[in-house]
């Protein structure tokens, strides 16, 4: 199989791809990616010179662009979003064009070709949960998007599904909880933590800390696309998760300080941002019923994986770091 990969430049994308060609030997991978702040080709080093792999440089909302990426494919797996919520509060704009209008573009040039659609979403499109409940998304939760990062991608999801009912187009879709691991831009949670630390410098966290996110590792996150494109029924959504959804965001840095031998001084309370959800936990029963996913590892054995890569791998985050 010959697969199109949005956004396999980013963070997620790329270690999607590298995971796709170990365990696929056989299949083709065309990344398309407009290389934006988070892109980085030097995330797919090890894979740049294989034949197996092709890079086309260019802009999801780019018709022209789409074309050439879709004309000799069979699946597109789409990861290709602006995901920072802190940006999309300060510049929605940019989020609007390539959630928005860049999945439009992408589900019109696959309907031409009637071609396997994957679609990569977020937990955040449901809203936020209370700290007191033990409650749980799912795939039949209201939408309810309090950023305007988590209002694109409700979007976006919203038209994946509308091209499902109304065109049959071969679509699934899968909602995620927070990823974290190797090759994460150094702007999010865990990521900024591990490398402020190295740099000796405190690590921000918004008050009160007591926000609670499902934490889940990047190389699960890809098997379960995996599970969906080989297993998953056309026109459904899959919730992937992690199993840590009782872990608040001050517990996350404190575990990282401790592995890290730091103090606790290290962590610097900031003002909250505003919209800040409370807590996202996702039930991804469906995902393990139906296709026998699960983490393979515990959060804590995941979290020292990671810290050891940001430490082995210096070089990377800094110039992504510091421009």
């Amino acid at each position: 199989m010959k697969l199109l990969v949005t956004g396999g430049a980013g963070f997620i994308g790329s270690n999607f791809i590298r995971y796709w060609l170990r365990e696929h030997p056989e299949d083709e991978m065309i990344n398309l990616d407009s290389l934006t702040y988070a892109g980085n080709l030097e995330n797919l080093s090890e894979v740049e010179k294989d034949q197996r792999y092709t890079f086309i440089k260019g802009d999801i909302t780019d018709e022209a662009v789409v074309a050439q990426a879709m004309a000799k494919v069979e699946a597109v797996v789409h990861f290709a979003a602006e995901s920072h919520v802190d940006r999309s509060i300060l510049s929605p704009e940019a989020f609007i064009q390539t959630n928005v209008v860049g999945t439009y573009k992408l589900l019109e040039a696959a309907r031409q070709k009637n071609l396997r659609f994957h679609h990569v979403s977020t937990d955040e499109v449901y809203g936020s949960l209370p700290l007191d409940s033990q409650t749980r998304f799912n795939e039949n939760s209201p939408y309810q998007p309090n950023s305007p990062y988590a209002a694109s991608k409700a979007a976006s999801d919203h038209l994946v599904r509308a091209y499902s009912k109304t065109y049959k187009l071969p679509v699934t879709i899968s909602n995620t909880s927070n990823n974290f691991g190797p090759y994460q831009f150094p702007e999010k949670l865990i990521a900024l933590a591990i490398t402020n630390l190295i740099e000796g410098k405190k690590v921000p966290l918004y008050t009160p800390g007591n926000q609670v996110r499902d934490w889940i590792f990047v190389e699960d996150h890809c098997r379960g696309i995996d599970l969906i494109l080989s297993q998953g029924k056309i026109g459904e959504t899959y919730l992937l998760g992690g199993a840590t959804e009782y872990v608040t965001n001050r517990e996350v840095v404190e575990q990282i300080i401790r592995l890290m031998k730091q103090p606790e001084t290290m962590i610097e309370v900031v003002p909250d941002r505003p919209g800040h959800d409370v807590r996202y936990a996702v039930d991804w029963s469906k995902a393990k019923k139906e296709l026998g996913y699960q983490p393979h590892k515990s959060f804590a054995d995941n979290l020292a994986e990671t810290i050891d890569w940001y430490q082995t791998h210096e070089a990377w985050w800094r110039r992504v770091k510091h421009g």
